[in-house]
């Protein structure tokens, strides 16, 4: 059962891994809600969205399908948060955004981090990696 010490580090340990790709991400989610607004289908906001990152040369991967099998049998997915770590999980990825563009207004968004999966150059700052 996931609890959110799963994904959510504690205050003192103020866990941050890849926190300025996280800033350029939120930053193209704004500017698309900022041109189209809110109160769209989400295709129209995954299109955008997209077409955002490629105008800032972020890299990303869509709608990535990861298939999950049992027993010789493909699960069914969950939804929401739970779909989002599950997705983290089995992709071994630390970070991952939630994010609402519907809402008139503002965006919704949440951060999670698993921090089994945190590796250390990923705390650094982008030009102090290796």
């Amino acid at each position: 059962m996931l609890s959110a010490e799963d994904f959510e580090p504690e205050e003192e340990e103020n866990i941050n891994p890849l926190a300025e790709e996280g800033f350029e991400l939120m930053g193209a989610a704004f500017e698309v809600h900022r041109v189209i607004r809110g109160g769209l289908l989400e295709d129209i906001y995954q299109e955008s969205f997209e077409e955002e990152l490629r105008l800032r040369a972020i890299p990303f991967t869509a709608k990535q399908d990861l298939a999950v099998f049992y027993k010789g049998g493909n699960c069914a997915s969950a939804m929401h948060v739970a779909q989002l770590l599950n997705y983290m999980r089995l992709a071994r990825k630390p970070v991952g955004y939630l994010i609402n563009f519907g809402p008139l207004g503002k965006v919704e968004w949440r951060r999670f981090v698993l921090k089994e999966f945190v590796q250390p150059w990923m705390l650094l700052k982008k030009e102090d990696r290796p």
